[in-house]
Formats: C-alpha cells, structure tokens, sequence
C-alpha cells in the first residue's frame, strides 16, 4: 500500500488502466469459452465421427420456421383451391412458409406442426404411416406405403447411434473417421464439399457443412446442413439458388430440447367432419392393376444436356380429343407462354422451370434447373 501511495498520480492512473483492461479481456475470454455455443474447429470427417458416435438424446423439440420461396413471383392464381390462392396451394404453410414446432421422438416418431391464419398444418410419422392434416380444407391426407406393415413389429432407430446400431435383427459398426474421409473424397469428386464450419443454431454448438455443384449454367446453388456437434441431430436445413445468396427454402430451428418427447404428442385426431383421404401403396396398387390397358404407344423419356444443367423431356401421346394445354392439360392452371405459337404452360421457380405444351398429338413435359428462356428454347427446337 506505501508503495502505491508514493506513486505519482498519472502512473497511479495508468496502473488501473491496465488492470481494467486486463479484467475485462479475461472476463470476455472466460465468458467466450464457456458459452459452448460455438464449437471447436475440427476437419469434417473428424465433426461428422465425433456427433454420430455422441450420446444419442432421448427425444428431440424445438421452434422452428420455415422458408418456402420456391415459388416466389410465380402465378397461382388458379391452383387447386380455385379462388385466387386465397385458399389453396398458396395459402398453404408448405409453400408460403410459417413458424411451428417440431417433436422427434427417440424411437423416430415425429410430428411437424405449422402455424397459420387459416388454421395448421399437421405433418406426423409414427413409424409406419405418413398424416398430413390441412386445416384449411379440412382435410387428412394419409400415406402408408406398402413394406410399413411388415416393418410395424421392428424397432426403430430413430435418434440412437450409441456407438453401435442395429439394422434387420444384426449388429454394424459406426464409420470410423477413415472411413468417413473415404466417403467425402468420393462426393468431392463429383460436387464441391465444404469444410464443418463451427457455429450455433438457436443457441446449440453445430457445424455447418455446404454442398454445391462443380458446373455452373443451373439455377441450383447449393445446400447447407447444420448439424448438433455432440449429437449429429439436424438442426437448420437449406437450399440456395444460383441468383441470389439468400436461401430459397430453409427450415431452421430454435429453443432447442434434448429430452424424453411425451407419447400425447404424437396422437392426433382430425376434427369432426375432416374429409381422410387414403394414398396407401396396395390401393396404388390395385388402381394400377385394374386400369383399363392403353392404347397408346408408351410414353418417351430423353435427356438433353449434362450434369445439373441437363434437361428432361417427357413425350406422350395427347389424349384422343385434346383440346390442348389450355383446356385441361396437367399443368393448365398455369400461365402461359406461346412456343411458335403454341400455348404452353409454365412454371417458373427459383430452382428450375417446368413447361408442358401439345403439338400435332404429342404433349411435351420439360423440366430442368435453368431459367425458363433456357427450357423454351429447347422447346422451340423439338
């Protein structure tokens, strides 16, 4: 203490300058590593091996929101809900994006829940069978594929990979990092891959990975994967076009919950009155089955171009008194454009395009990740 009081007073100054800034600095370093909110930088085969073979979470809830832009621009005016959009595809939550929340239990059940003025929509997999309740219709849409039932009496893997999974009754090791590296050099050698990028969603320690095309020409900028860095869980999920850096569709999430997922979660009854519809794979099926034969020659696919920039065309026979796109072809709700002065359907998206059109007794189906003026020149050209 005497000697501090026998300094002069500008050193006495500096003297707590120091020890402030000195306090600070360490203050904000601690707090910066103890946060976990970002974590440590690793290569990817390294990131990906240390979250699969972490401990499995007994259940998984979050917020989420979703970013649907796929359609952006694009008329719907006369989609399936026929009164301007107001009440069809894109008033829907799928399409016109919207906020929810998301359950998964560790047996693999799991319900995705949408909000919107006109009611949610329900998205719920209990292990077998696939629900999607519209509330805006009122309608329960329900998908049981074919091999479901047979899996009904198997476990489920849902989140677990405590080291060692199980698959058809036998036992397998989790990839070790060789392996994994293996397996990205083989990606990289057809897309580029990045690097895991450490960063955090809704506040969880993850790594970020993007994966994007090697040509160029294509509407498809990439994919991004956040995934938990202890657990591997997926935690924001995006796809990028090539025009624009913000991303197309992104379902991103927050207030994240490891923990045990209540089974009232996942039990769901429509309202009275829900119309259900079935789309199970034995009714596929048996419709197949019964079809009356066709008389038409079958149907022809090619492929003009490579790689992602490659276009498909579907040839077909136009049905026997066709009045031609405009009067009930698949995508005639859709606006038009005129292809040497024949009227074709279009639909523009921030991904691709798709343009169906008939010429003498042929319909044309093209679809591609290109700008539309690519689509219709190969159109032009048929």
């Amino acid at each position: 203490m005497n000697v501090l009081r026998r300094l002069p007073l500008y050193r006495l100054l500096l003297l707590c300058g120091v020890v402030l800034a000195a306090g600070i600095s360490i203050t904000a370093l601690a707090l910066a590593l103890g946060s976990g909110a970002t974590p440590a930088p690793k290569p990817l085969a390294e990131a990906v091996h240390d979250a699969i073979v972490g401990p499995a979470p007994a259940g998984f809830s979050a917020e989420v929101k979703l970013t649907d832009n796929l359609l952006e621009g694009a008329s719907l005016a006369n989609d399936a809900g026929g009164d301007g959009g107001e009440g069809g595809l894109a008033s829907s939550p799928l399409i016109s994006g919207a906020s929810g929340r998301l359950w998964v239990a560790a047996d693999g059940r799991t319900r995705l829940e949408l909000q919107s003025e006109k009611g949610d929509t329900q998205i719920i997999y209990d292990g077998h069978t696939l629900e999607l309740y519209d509330a805006a219709t009122n309608t329960l849409y329900r998908y049981t594929p074919a091999t479901a039932t047979k899996r009904a009496g198997g476990a489920s893997r849902g989140l677990a990979h405590p080291g060692v999974q199980r698959a058809g009754g036998c036992e397998h090791q989790l990839p070790s990092v060789a392996k994994i590296e293996e397996s990205i050099a083989r990606i990289r050698e057809h897309a580029k891959l990045s690097e895991a990028a450490p960063t955090d969603v809704g506040g969880q320690p993850a790594y970020t990975v993007r994966l994007s095309p090697k040509e160029g020409g294509s509407l498809i900028g990439g994919a991004e994967l956040s995934f938990d860095a202890s657990n591997g869980i997926p935690l924001r999920a995006a796809i990028y076009s090539s025009t624009s850096s913000s991303p197309v569709i992104e379902l991103s999430s927050s207030n994240v919950s490891f923990g045990a997922v209540a089974d009232s979660v996942f039990a769901f009854t429509p309202p009275a009155g829900a119309k259900v519809v079935e789309v199970d794979g034995s009714s596929l099926s048996a419709a197949h089955k019964h079809a009356k034969p066709s008389t038409t020659e079958e149907p022809k696919l090619s492929t003009h171009g490579k790689g992602i920039s490659a276009i498909t065309v579907l040839e077909s026979k136009a049905a026997t008194g066709s009045g031609g796109e405009a009067s009930g072809g698949p995508l005639a709700g859709l606006p038009k454009v005129s292809i040497d002065g024949t009227s074709a359907s279009e639909l523009r998206t921030e991904l691709g395009t798709i343009l169906s059109f008939e010429r003498s007794g042929v319909r044309y189906l093209l679809i591609g990740a290109l700008p539309p003026a690519a689509i219709e020149a190969l159109a032009r050209g048929l």
